[in-house]
């Protein structure tokens, strides 16, 4: 979507008038934040855009109607004032004409101030609410977040973009694909919602993977309630500080010695993005477990190798990979059974 799309759009917007008593911003055209902090107040609105526009109607606007979700106001005219009272007053309010006829819409967001401020998300086990991860450094990453178990709501808005106090950043939304796109002179992001509600993924289109980032990537996720309330979360990083490589995968050479490869996901050439290695051996069982490698104690770090000779009472070997160059997140565990000759152990027993 272009700049002068954009701009069209803006221009739908319904203004806001300069009495308003508390702060307000617009988050996407015809999407309006109003801050409360639990006091009454009014947020006046004008369905017209412009004082040229009313004086071109021979009523002056008087017959325009007022809808709040879709239920029809007492207001009438060309402003309205939005009730404001604790957290309430958020809604899609829409103006009409008498026949019915759609003039203009905005929907209006209630952010509490930070005393009287609810969470909509959960913290993480790193007591983050945005927990973000990079397969690899061609400028892909995914941020997840966990819904508050009462407070389940949506994506309002998405911006992401390399920090930097010399360049605007400009964002837009394609509301057919819930795709948005988020543009500076040195970068150009598009971000999308996961089809479960519970995370985003990015892309940095002009980055490149061979160079170092001299500028963190700052990402800020809106999200709302199904009753208009409005909170926003932040989080900046390089992805070299996110990277989490996926599961390596483990075969078996002969009875003592195994192999892994890299994972397919993972930047190449891999001489100039290396991997380091740590493996585990378990001589216990665990057969019924998923993954039997949680908290298994380390035996060996390797880098230039990928070969390993396990312990003849090793029943399982386990391992995972991270960054060689950087202090980055370790992929999960891969893990290999190791299924002992049952001939050779009767005769050995013989």
């Amino acid at each position: 979507m272009n700049l002068l799309v954009f701009s069209i759009i803006v221009s739908a917007v319904l203004q806001v008038g300069c009495q308003n008593p508390r702060s307000y911003w617009t988050l996407l055209p015809n999407i309006l934040v109003v801050e409360v902090n639990g006091s009454l107040g009014k947020q006046p609105l004008s369905c017209l855009e412009s004082p040229e526009e009313v004086m071109r109607r021979d009523n002056k606007g008087e017959d325009i109607v007022w809808k709040k979700n879709g239920v029809e106001e007492a207001q009438r005219g060309n402003s309205y004032l939005v009730q404001l009272e604790e957290s309430l007053g958020g809604g899609n309010y829409t103006c009409h004409n008498k026949d019915g006829s759609l003039v203009n819409h905005t929907v209006v967001l209630i952010q509490e101030d930070e005393t009287n401020r609810r969470k909509i998300l959960v913290k993480n086990d790193q007591e983050d609410y945005l927990k973000c991860s990079a397969q690899n450094y061609n400028g892909e990453f995914h941020c997840s977040w966990t819904w508050h178990r009462s407070r389940v709501g949506s994506v309002a808005f998405i911006k992401a973009w390399r920090v930097s106090d010399e360049n605007e950043t400009w964002c837009t939304l394609d509301t057919s694909v819930q795709r948005w796109r988020c543009s500076t002179g040195q970068s150009n992001f598009s971000c999308s919602v996961d089809k479960s509600g519970h995370g985003i993924s990015c892309l940095d289109e002009q980055h490149c993977p061979f160079a170092e980032e001299s500028q963190r990537i700052h990402v800020t996720v809106h999200v709302k309630t199904q009753h208009f309330l409005v909170e926003s979360y932040s989080k900046h990083f390089y992805l070299s500080e996110i990277v989490k490589p996926d599961k390596v995968r483990i075969s078996k050479l002969n009875r003592s010695m195994i192999e892994w490869s890299y994972p397919s996901s993972w930047s190449s050439p891999y001489s100039y993005f290396p991997l380091t290695f740590q493996i585990a051996q378990l001589k216990g069982g665990c057969k019924r477990c998923d993954n039997p490698c949680t908290d298994s104690k380390v035996t060996k770090n390797l880098t230039d190798n990928c070969q390993f000779e396990v312990k003849r009472k090793a029943k399982t070997v386990c391992v995972r990979a991270k960054d060689a160059l950087c202090n980055s997140q370790w992929s999960e565990w891969s893990h290999l059974r190791l299924r002992r000759d049952k001939k050779n152990k009767k005769n050995k027993h013989q």
